[in-house]
């Protein structure tokens, strides 16, 4: 018996556990007898259309995000947001100065000056930048202060003008053209929650000077570099307006600066909602953050490397986008990269967050793909047939 007959079992045994290998080869591997899967249906037979990307596509994609950054949703109640300074308005328990110029004997208790309430500050710190000592009323839960010769004194509501004029008033009727000034030592009652994407979020105090969203968001230290500050969610009455804090440093865009006031909360989102997912035959398929919610077509392909010149149809160049009130049903939208006009139009065709790019594969590749798949297995059966003869 020669040397190649002794060897056709051996041969046949190989081939026979290269095929039965298949099972147990290395890598991810999922057993699909548990599961009942109907591979060929279908998730909704709807067919969407495809728009190309043309001029016109790009003037009304630029025209929509334009509409859409200069739009401030209102407030119930309030309209718009507004951008106006507003009044401080006393409530208890502030704390209020006031003078009597010439009457040293209506002089009020004496109380120290503290900075401003901040949630994040330790009492002890507090206590340690404390000023000097100055006058002080304290506004009782009643909405009144007490003041001598005149007793409980409401000024709940008022600004420190109208409570000076209203001191005057009382006191006028047993003083001679009585001068009075009222000042507030100690914010205590109005305060905005101001969190998020922030170096130093904490609770912060409303004052006589009007607190913007600009001045909070200084307030609070400044933006983290993942901030997104195109997003900031503004609560107030139980309603949350979308503000642009990127619109006021860029474009002076003094609309979206607006007024805050007490008990609103301020929200610094990441940047997370800000991506665009690129996919399919692209060098380095990546999910990319958008720069200030603004990223095109252009933008995208490049930093993934572009597309895959090997395996990529360059006519494929999908678009797909959902939207808030019909998230599962996309707008489709297809750059032609093969026409030179359009390799312009990628550069102006705006993205939005959220989108998905996806790079079409070309006829060639996918047969190709199959014989890498197929040519393996064909060559060890080939070589197996040459042992066995």
């Amino acid at each position: 018996m020669n040397l190649i007959t002794r060897c056709k079992p051996i041969s046949i045994a190989l081939a026979l556990s290269i095929l039965a290998g298949c099972a147990s080869a290395p890598g991810p591997y999922l057993n699909k007898d548990r599961l009942a899967d109907d591979m060929d249906r279908q998730a909704s037979d709807r067919v969407y259309p495809v728009h190309l990307i043309t001029p016109d596509v790009v003037r009304t994609q630029n025209a929509a995000l334009a509409a859409d950054a200069a739009r401030i949703d209102g407030l119930p109640g309030t309209g718009a947001p507004s951008i106006a300074a507003a009044d401080y308005r006393v409530q208890p328990p502030d704390v209020l100065s006031v003078t009597v110029y010439g009457h040293p004997e209506l002089a009020a208790p004496t109380v120290p000056t503290l900075p401003a309430v901040d949630g994040s500050t330790p009492p002890a710190v507090l206590a340690a930048e404390a000023g000097p000592v100055s006058q002080g009323l304290r506004v009782g839960s009643d909405g009144c202060i007490f003041f001598p010769t005149l007793g409980r004194v409401p000024v709940a509501g008022k600004t420190v003008e109208q409570i000076a004029a209203q001191l005057t008033q009382a006191l006028a009727r047993n003083r001679r053209q009585p001068q009075v000034d009222v000042t507030v030592v100690r914010y205590l009652s109005q305060q905005v929650q101001i969190a998020g994407e922030l170096k130093a979020p904490g609770t912060f105090a409303i004052t006589d000077a009007p607190l913007t969203l600009v001045n909070a968001i200084a307030r609070a230290g400044g933006a983290l570099p993942n901030a997104d500050l195109h997003r900031v969610r503004l609560t107030r009455d139980g309603r949350t307006t979308v503000l642009d804090a990127d619109a006021v440093y860029d474009r002076g865009d003094v609309a979206q600066n607006i007024v805050l006031r007490g008990g609103d909360i301020l929200n610094v989102p990441d940047r997370g909602d800000s991506r665009v997912f690129v996919i399919g035959e692209a060098m380095k398929p990546s999910a990319l953050p958008m720069s200030k919610w603004r990223m095109t077509l252009a933008d995208a392909l490049t930093s993934v490397g572009s597309i895959d010149a090997k395996y990529a149809d360059p006519r494929q160049i999908y678009v797909v986008r959902g939207t808030a009130a019909t998230p599962t049903e996309p707008s489709v939208y297809r750059l032609d990269m093969t026409q030179v006009d359009s390799i312009l139009l990628a550069t102006q065709f705006p993205l939005q967050a959220l989108d998905v790019v996806y790079i079409g594969t070309a006829s060639s590749a996918r047969f190709n793909r199959v014989l890498e798949q197929v040519l393996p297995t064909l060559q060890a059966l080939f070589y197996t047939v040459q042992l066995t003869r």
